[in-house]
């Protein structure tokens, strides 16, 4: 499935951390920035974490939700979420099908060696349920302030 700028984001229910279930419809209404990252607790996804978090007032301001999503299970959000004292819901995806949907499972290669991996992905959604913007391949650093800069001009 191929999700683009202008179209429905694809709905869901998934366990969150905490043993709670967030459905993407129910934020409708306002603003969501879902981001996709490959593992709780590795430095890349620690660091995009933790950049969401430190800017969750200056989102909280702009009526938005931020939601992480990961293939790590319920237990292993807990652990991470508690570590780094982060402030929004982490999605448990551990079946693949949120990735799918979203099209962030794909092919990777590292030394040579392919395999497949979550690509670190954001979708800013609007108040709608349509997708406002989508970054593929993110790179870390200065991400939130991109995405906290075009959430400012829906």
């Amino acid at each position: 499935m191929s999700v683009e700028e202008g179209k429905k984001a694809p709905d869901f229910a998934a366990p969150t951390d905490g043993a709670k279930t967030l459905k993407l419809s129910d934020l409708r209404g306002r603003p969501v920035v879902l981001y996709f990252y490959p593992k709780d607790d590795t430095p890349g996804c620690t660091t995009e974490a933790c950049g969401f978090r430190d800017a969750a007032p200056d989102f909280k301001k702009l009526k938005a939700q931020i939601v992480g999503v990961s293939k790590d299970n319920v237990a292993r959000h807990d652990k991470f979420k508690a570590k780094y004292g982060l402030n929004f819901p982490l999605v448990s995806d551990e079946d693949g099908k949120i990735c799918g949907k979203y099209g962030t499972w794909i092919e990777k290669s590292l030394y040579g060696r392919k395999y497949m991996g979550i690509d670190r992905a954001t979708f800013l959604i609007d108040k709608n349920g349509v997708v406002a913007r989508i970054w593929r391949k993110v790179k870390v650093a200065g991400h939130v302030d991109e995405v906290q800069a075009a959430l400012t001009e829906l």
